[in-house]
């Protein structure tokens, strides 16, 4: 009977010894950073230099759309860059607006803004206001837009004289 119990605890003593080695996990991985290895610039904070062409405002059915072409000239990139676009009355009194975003602008980078409008028969006059996330927005109106990297137009060659 001694020997039957002593057989019965080896047993359960190696049985629990198999389930723990097997039950045990192996060891993680090292942690490394998502951002390892990548360039990470800061958002723009503050009032922001911004550079825009004339706005091109078309009616296509029932929607009034403004594109507007933007170059980021501040030192950090912008984040939600927003231009809102508030329609008056030939009164003056508010109508109608819309709202046009760009979620990140690098710096020296030139993006488009597309404005949608619901059309309203009232519509006279309009203006836009430039944000971001982080500040304000001192636009400035350009005739044409070049990217960072873009050179002038080279000039006509002056035709030789015989």
């Amino acid at each position: 009977m001694k020997r039957a119990r002593l057989t019965i605890a080896a047993t359960l003593v190696g049985a629990t010894c198999v389930v723990t080695a097997l039950a045990q996990t192996p060891a993680a991985p090292p942690m490394t950073s998502i951002l390892a290895g990548k360039k990470f610039t800061p958002a723009f904070k503050g009032q922001a230099e911004l550079d825009y062409t004339k706005p091109v405002t078309k009616r296509e059915k029932e929607m009034v759309v403004t594109t507007i072409m933007v170059k980021n000239n501040a030192t950090g990139p912008l984040l939600r860059l927003t231009i809102d676009e508030t329609w008056y009355d030939a009164a003056g009194g508010l109508v109608t607006g819309g709202k046009g975003i760009i979620n990140r602008l690098e710096p020296g980078e030139v993006g488009t803004v597309k404005i949608e409008t619901p059309f309203n028969a009232k519509m006279k006059a309009n203006n836009y206001n430039f944000t971001h996330a982080n500040g304000t927005i001192k636009p400035h109106a350009v005739a044409k837009m070049m990217a960072a990297g873009d050179k002038e137009a080279p000039a006509k060659p002056v035709a030789k004289k015989k």
